[in-house]
Protein backbone atom coordinates (compact mmCIF):
# COMPACT_ATOMS: atom_id res chain seq x y z
CA UNK A 1 0.00 0.00 0.00
CA UNK A 2 1.21 3.56 -0.74
CA UNK A 3 1.35 6.37 1.81
CA UNK A 4 -2.46 6.62 1.71
CA UNK A 5 -5.23 4.27 0.73
CA UNK A 6 -5.81 4.43 -3.05
CA UNK A 7 -9.14 6.06 -3.97
CA UNK A 8 -10.59 2.90 -5.59
CA UNK A 9 -9.77 0.83 -2.50
CA UNK A 10 -11.22 3.48 -0.19
CA UNK A 11 -14.38 3.76 -2.30
CA UNK A 12 -14.78 -0.03 -2.25
CA UNK A 13 -14.34 -0.03 1.53
CA UNK A 14 -16.98 2.70 1.92
CA UNK A 15 -19.36 0.69 -0.27
CA UNK A 16 -18.74 -2.45 1.79
CA UNK A 17 -17.43 -4.50 -1.13
CA UNK A 18 -13.72 -5.18 -0.49
CA UNK A 19 -12.47 -8.66 0.39
CA UNK A 20 -11.36 -9.59 3.90
CA UNK A 21 -7.67 -9.03 3.29
CA UNK A 22 -8.24 -5.57 1.80
CA UNK A 23 -10.62 -4.67 4.64
CA UNK A 24 -8.04 -5.55 7.26
CA UNK A 25 -5.32 -3.56 5.47
CA UNK A 26 -7.53 -0.49 5.04
CA UNK A 27 -8.72 -0.53 8.66
CA UNK A 28 -5.17 -0.81 10.01
CA UNK A 29 -4.19 2.21 7.92
CA UNK A 30 -7.27 4.21 8.93
CA UNK A 31 -6.43 3.83 12.61
CA UNK A 32 -3.37 6.04 12.20
CA UNK A 33 -4.23 8.28 9.24
CA UNK A 34 -6.57 11.20 9.86
CA UNK A 35 -6.45 12.31 6.21
CA UNK A 36 -7.78 8.97 4.94
CA UNK A 37 -10.47 9.00 7.62
CA UNK A 38 -11.60 12.42 6.39
CA UNK A 39 -11.67 11.14 2.80
CA UNK A 40 -13.68 8.13 3.94
CA UNK A 41 -16.19 10.44 5.64
CA UNK A 42 -16.66 12.33 2.36
CA UNK A 43 -17.47 9.08 0.57
CA UNK A 44 -20.30 8.25 2.97
CA UNK A 45 -23.89 8.76 1.86
CA UNK A 46 -25.54 12.03 2.98
CA UNK A 47 -27.90 10.35 5.49
CA UNK A 48 -24.95 8.59 7.10
CA UNK A 49 -22.91 11.80 7.24
CA UNK A 50 -25.81 13.55 8.95
CA UNK A 51 -26.13 10.73 11.48
CA UNK A 52 -22.39 10.78 12.20
CA UNK A 53 -22.46 14.54 12.59
CA UNK A 54 -25.30 14.38 15.09
CA UNK A 55 -23.53 11.63 17.05
CA UNK A 56 -20.32 13.69 17.09
CA UNK A 57 -22.12 16.76 18.41
CA UNK A 58 -23.87 14.70 21.09
CA UNK A 59 -20.59 13.18 22.23
CA UNK A 60 -18.86 16.56 22.35
CA UNK A 61 -21.77 18.08 24.27
CA UNK A 62 -21.68 15.21 26.78
CA UNK A 63 -17.91 15.60 27.12
CA UNK A 64 -18.26 19.33 27.85
CA UNK A 65 -21.04 19.03 30.40
CA UNK A 66 -19.91 15.76 31.98
CA UNK A 67 -22.14 13.12 33.55
CA UNK A 68 -24.63 14.26 36.15
CA UNK A 69 -23.90 13.07 39.68
CA UNK A 70 -26.00 10.11 40.76
CA UNK A 71 -28.22 10.84 43.73
CA UNK A 72 -27.34 8.64 46.65
CA UNK A 73 -30.12 6.46 48.02
CA UNK A 74 -28.89 4.99 51.31
CA UNK A 75 -32.11 3.10 52.00
CA UNK A 76 -32.16 1.47 48.56
CA UNK A 77 -28.48 0.56 48.83
CA UNK A 78 -29.02 -0.97 52.28
CA UNK A 79 -32.02 -2.94 51.04
CA UNK A 80 -30.15 -4.42 48.04
CA UNK A 81 -27.18 -5.28 50.23
CA UNK A 82 -29.23 -7.24 52.73
CA UNK A 83 -32.18 -8.59 50.79
CA UNK A 84 -34.03 -8.51 47.48
CA UNK A 85 -37.43 -7.43 46.21
CA UNK A 86 -38.16 -11.02 45.19
CA UNK A 87 -38.70 -11.75 48.90
CA UNK A 88 -41.80 -9.57 49.10
CA UNK A 89 -44.15 -12.20 47.67
CA UNK A 90 -42.54 -14.88 49.82
CA UNK A 91 -43.00 -12.76 52.97
CA UNK A 92 -46.72 -12.34 52.24
CA UNK A 93 -47.11 -16.07 51.62
CA UNK A 94 -45.26 -17.00 54.81
CA UNK A 95 -47.37 -14.67 56.94
CA UNK A 96 -50.53 -16.16 55.41
CA UNK A 97 -49.40 -19.71 56.17
CA UNK A 98 -48.51 -18.84 59.76
CA UNK A 99 -51.90 -17.18 60.21
CA UNK A 100 -53.54 -20.35 58.92
CA UNK A 101 -51.52 -22.36 61.45
CA UNK A 102 -52.78 -20.13 64.27
CA UNK A 103 -56.36 -20.68 63.14
CA UNK A 104 -55.82 -24.44 63.06
CA UNK A 105 -54.44 -24.37 66.62
CA UNK A 106 -57.46 -22.44 67.85
CA UNK A 107 -60.04 -24.57 66.06
CA UNK A 108 -58.43 -27.96 66.73
CA UNK A 109 -56.82 -27.73 70.19
CA UNK A 110 -56.71 -31.52 70.54
CA UNK A 111 -54.37 -31.81 67.55
CA UNK A 112 -50.60 -31.11 67.60
CA UNK A 113 -49.75 -27.42 67.40
CA UNK A 114 -49.57 -26.39 63.75
CA UNK A 115 -47.54 -23.32 64.71
CA UNK A 116 -44.83 -25.44 66.35
CA UNK A 117 -44.76 -27.88 63.47
CA UNK A 118 -44.48 -25.13 60.87
CA UNK A 119 -41.97 -22.94 62.71
CA UNK A 120 -38.80 -25.02 62.06
CA UNK A 121 -39.16 -24.71 58.28
CA UNK A 122 -40.86 -21.31 58.00
CA UNK A 123 -37.66 -19.49 56.86
CA UNK A 124 -36.63 -22.11 54.30
CA UNK A 125 -38.87 -20.85 51.51
CA UNK A 126 -37.33 -17.39 51.93
CA UNK A 127 -33.82 -18.81 51.70
CA UNK A 128 -34.73 -20.68 48.53
CA UNK A 129 -36.13 -17.53 46.93
CA UNK A 130 -33.27 -15.28 48.04
CA UNK A 131 -30.69 -17.64 46.59
CA UNK A 132 -32.48 -18.85 43.47
CA UNK A 133 -31.52 -17.89 39.94
CA UNK A 134 -35.12 -18.47 38.82
CA UNK A 135 -36.63 -16.10 41.37
CA UNK A 136 -33.92 -13.44 41.21
CA UNK A 137 -33.31 -11.86 37.77
CA UNK A 138 -30.06 -10.27 39.01
CA UNK A 139 -28.44 -13.52 40.10
CA UNK A 140 -25.65 -13.36 37.49
CA UNK A 141 -24.54 -9.92 38.67
CA UNK A 142 -24.77 -10.91 42.34
CA UNK A 143 -23.01 -14.24 41.87
CA UNK A 144 -20.12 -12.49 40.12
CA UNK A 145 -19.39 -10.03 42.92
CA UNK A 146 -16.67 -10.45 45.51
CA UNK A 147 -19.26 -10.79 48.31
CA UNK A 148 -21.33 -13.46 46.61
CA UNK A 149 -20.27 -16.22 48.96
CA UNK A 150 -20.92 -16.90 52.62
CA UNK A 151 -21.11 -13.21 53.58
CA UNK A 152 -23.97 -12.45 51.21
CA UNK A 153 -25.73 -15.69 52.10
CA UNK A 154 -25.54 -14.89 55.82
CA UNK A 155 -26.83 -11.37 55.20
CA UNK A 156 -29.86 -12.70 53.37
CA UNK A 157 -30.36 -15.45 55.93
CA UNK A 158 -30.42 -12.87 58.71
CA UNK A 159 -32.87 -10.74 56.72
CA UNK A 160 -35.17 -13.74 56.29
CA UNK A 161 -34.99 -14.59 60.00
CA UNK A 162 -35.74 -10.99 60.94
CA UNK A 163 -38.86 -11.18 58.80
CA UNK A 164 -40.02 -14.57 60.08
CA UNK A 165 -39.12 -14.41 63.78
CA UNK A 166 -41.48 -11.55 64.78
CA UNK A 167 -44.38 -13.20 62.96
CA UNK A 168 -43.68 -16.52 64.65
CA UNK A 169 -43.34 -14.75 68.00
CA UNK A 170 -46.80 -13.21 67.64
CA UNK A 171 -48.22 -16.55 66.50
CA UNK A 172 -46.59 -18.35 69.43
CA UNK A 173 -47.98 -15.88 71.93
CA UNK A 174 -51.42 -16.19 70.35
CA UNK A 175 -51.46 -19.94 70.98
CA UNK A 176 -49.55 -19.81 74.28
CA UNK A 177 -46.32 -21.51 73.19
CA UNK A 178 -42.87 -21.03 74.69
CA UNK A 179 -40.66 -19.11 72.18
CA UNK A 180 -37.79 -21.56 72.68
CA UNK A 181 -39.98 -24.38 71.38
CA UNK A 182 -40.07 -22.82 67.89
CA UNK A 183 -36.93 -20.64 67.82
CA UNK A 184 -34.27 -23.33 68.33
CA UNK A 185 -35.74 -25.78 65.76
CA UNK A 186 -36.06 -22.84 63.36
CA UNK A 187 -32.37 -21.98 63.73
CA UNK A 188 -31.40 -25.65 63.43
CA UNK A 189 -33.19 -26.16 60.13
CA UNK A 190 -31.80 -22.87 58.81
CA UNK A 191 -28.23 -23.94 59.60
CA UNK A 192 -28.87 -27.37 58.08
CA UNK A 193 -30.15 -25.76 54.88
CA UNK A 194 -27.01 -23.66 54.56
CA UNK A 195 -24.78 -26.66 55.17
CA UNK A 196 -26.54 -28.94 52.70
CA UNK A 197 -26.86 -26.01 50.30
CA UNK A 198 -23.08 -25.72 50.10
CA UNK A 199 -23.15 -29.11 48.42
CA UNK A 200 -26.35 -29.23 46.33
CA UNK A 201 -27.51 -25.60 46.24
CA UNK A 202 -29.58 -23.68 48.77
CA UNK A 203 -32.94 -23.91 46.91
CA UNK A 204 -32.69 -27.70 46.56
CA UNK A 205 -31.58 -28.10 50.17
CA UNK A 206 -34.51 -25.98 51.38
CA UNK A 207 -36.93 -28.02 49.28
CA UNK A 208 -35.63 -31.37 50.52
CA UNK A 209 -35.40 -30.47 54.21
CA UNK A 210 -38.57 -28.42 54.33
CA UNK A 211 -40.57 -30.84 52.23
CA UNK A 212 -39.38 -33.83 54.24
CA UNK A 213 -40.25 -32.22 57.56
CA UNK A 214 -43.68 -31.08 56.39
CA UNK A 215 -44.46 -34.48 54.90
CA UNK A 216 -43.50 -36.21 58.15
CA UNK A 217 -45.45 -33.91 60.45
CA UNK A 218 -48.47 -33.94 58.14
CA UNK A 219 -48.53 -37.72 58.21
CA UNK A 220 -48.33 -37.69 62.00
CA UNK A 221 -50.80 -34.84 62.56
CA UNK A 222 -53.55 -36.27 60.40
CA UNK A 223 -53.40 -39.75 61.79
CA UNK A 224 -56.65 -41.05 63.22
CA UNK A 225 -55.37 -41.13 66.81
CA UNK A 226 -55.10 -37.51 68.04
CA UNK A 227 -53.47 -38.54 71.33
CA UNK A 228 -50.77 -40.49 69.52
CA UNK A 229 -50.11 -37.59 67.15
CA UNK A 230 -49.80 -35.15 70.05
CA UNK A 231 -47.44 -37.53 71.85
CA UNK A 232 -45.13 -37.77 68.83
CA UNK A 233 -45.07 -33.99 68.51
CA UNK A 234 -44.33 -33.53 72.20
CA UNK A 235 -41.43 -35.94 71.87
CA UNK A 236 -39.78 -33.70 69.26
CA UNK A 237 -40.81 -30.24 70.44
CA UNK A 238 -40.76 -30.03 74.22
CA UNK A 239 -38.53 -28.24 76.74
CA UNK A 240 -36.48 -31.37 77.44
CA UNK A 241 -35.38 -31.60 73.77
CA UNK A 242 -34.34 -27.95 73.45
CA UNK A 243 -30.69 -28.59 74.48
CA UNK A 244 -30.44 -31.15 71.67
CA UNK A 245 -31.86 -28.66 69.17
CA UNK A 246 -29.44 -25.99 70.40
CA UNK A 247 -26.44 -28.34 70.14
CA UNK A 248 -27.48 -29.35 66.63
CA UNK A 249 -27.80 -25.69 65.60
CA UNK A 250 -24.29 -24.91 66.90
CA UNK A 251 -22.70 -27.94 65.22
CA UNK A 252 -24.40 -27.26 61.89
CA UNK A 253 -23.39 -23.60 62.02
CA UNK A 254 -19.74 -24.51 62.65
CA UNK A 255 -19.79 -27.02 59.78
CA UNK A 256 -21.30 -24.39 57.49
CA UNK A 257 -18.50 -21.97 58.38
CA UNK A 258 -15.94 -24.66 57.60
CA UNK A 259 -17.49 -25.07 54.15
CA UNK A 260 -17.48 -21.34 53.47
CA UNK A 261 -15.13 -21.83 50.51
CA UNK A 262 -17.79 -23.86 48.71
CA UNK A 263 -20.32 -21.05 49.15
CA UNK A 264 -18.07 -18.48 47.46
CA UNK A 265 -18.78 -20.04 44.06
CA UNK A 266 -22.11 -19.68 42.23
CA UNK A 267 -22.74 -23.37 42.97
CA UNK A 268 -25.25 -22.37 45.62
CA UNK A 269 -27.47 -20.88 42.92
CA UNK A 270 -29.84 -23.39 41.33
Amino acid sequence: MTTHVPPPALAAYAAGSPDDAATWTVEVHLEGCAECRDRLGELAAPPLRGLLGDAREAILQQARTGPQPVRRRPLRRWWLRWTDWSLAAWAAMTCTVILAAVLLDRNYPDRPSAVLLLAPVAPLAGLAVAWSRRANPNWEVIAGTARAGLELLLRRTLAVLLLVAPVLAVAGLAVGRNPALWLLPCLTFTAATLLVGSRVGVPLAAAVLGGGWLAAVTAVSFTGDAARAAAVTETLLRPATMPAWAAAAVVLTVLTALRAEHLRRPAGWR
